[in-house]
């Protein structure tokens, strides 16, 4: 299992968090993950744990993969005066302009689940999407899934979506070079379509499929029902992908996910809040928080408690 959270600086900014809770300010969690999406439900309730535990008053908004919405977010907060921001990028430099304009009237605005280098944040926190894709595609090369000339399906909630597009990146450094192909499919954020779409894409492709990556957690969490609906059995196809849902750790558990990847989503929106409480106070954060653990059926378990399963 590889761990890549820096816990040196979670536990600073835990420090600060605790020393400059007296003061009540107003930050702002903007998201452009849907609400219907289990793994979201987990980013939320990060950020409400923190402003319960700090007192402070956290507004937050979900837009679905609506740039414009979300953008006009970030602007609202900042015409109501926030004290910080935390925001991911929808695509890939779509917050450049929006960001500038926070930094321009003095708030901090800090990327979080989806890092984007176009916008001048004042920092990130959440896994690096390059090399969670280059993990995937070693995991499966290093195990023997897949060799050259085999194809791998990459199903996506989003097509286009900053997430998406970072880890295909990575994916390809590992896989062009071995003359591995792939393809990515759009599923959309409705999870009965999902299934729908998943499930009609293997049946009409399952002869060429040597392996899957799951581009993001509505994906990856169908996987088990999906393969049920198709007759595929568990470990039939390889698979890994996104793993911060109790459907791909009980996937995992059972079987028919061999590998998945834990982002730490409650513990990311709680120091994405605790940095901008920091850099409102005037310590400016001054680095990344990289997190993520790519577990197996053995580490399985603690994840799927994390998240409240039995």
């Amino acid at each position: 299992m590889l761990r890549r959270t820096f816990l040196g600086a979670a536990a600073a900014l835990a420090l600060a968090t605790g020393a400059m809770a007296q003061e009540a300010k107003t930050f702002y969690w903007i998201s452009h993950g849907s609400p219907a999406d289990p793994v979201w439900t987990y980013f939320l309730q990060g950020a409400e744990q923190w402003g319960t535990d700090t007192g402070q008053t956290v507004n937050t908004s979900f837009h679905s993969g609506d740039v414009p919405s979300q953008q006009e977010a970030v602007r609202a907060a900042i015409a109501a005066g926030a004290d910080g921001i935390c925001s991911t990028s929808p695509d890939p430099g779509s917050m450049t302009e929006v960001v500038a304009e926070a930094r321009a009237a003095g708030i901090p605005i800090v990327n979080f689940n989806t890092s984007d280098d176009a916008p001048d944040w004042n920092a990130y926190v959440g896994g690096d999407l390059l090399s969670v894709g280059r993990q995937w595609a070693q995991y499966l090369v290093d195990n023997g899934h897949v060799q050259e000339g085999d194809f791998v399906w990459m199903p996506v909630e989003v097509p286009g979506a900053s997430y998406g597009v970072e880890e295909e990146k990575g994916i390809a450094e590992v896989f062009e070079p071995l003359g591995i192909t792939w393809e990515v499919t759009d599923a959309t954020l409705d999870q009965a379509e999902v299934i729908t779409r998943m499930t009609d894409y293997l049946t009409a492709n399952r002869e060429r499929i040597a392996a899957m990556i799951g581009l993001g957690d509505m994906v990856t969490g169908s996987v088990q029902r999906v393969w049920q609906q198709a007759g595929i059995a568990a470990g039939e196809i390889p698979v890994v992908g996104w793993g911060n849902s109790l459907d791909t750790t009980q996937a995992v558990m059972d079987g028919y996910v061999n590998a998945a990847m834990w982002q730490d989503p409650q513990a990311t929106s709680y120091l994405c809040l605790s940095s901008l409480l920091m850099e409102s106070s005037g310590v400016p954060i001054g680095f990344d928080i990289i997190t993520g653990a790519l577990y197996e059926a053995e580490q399985a378990p603690l994840y799927h408690g994390i998240m409240g399963g039995n």
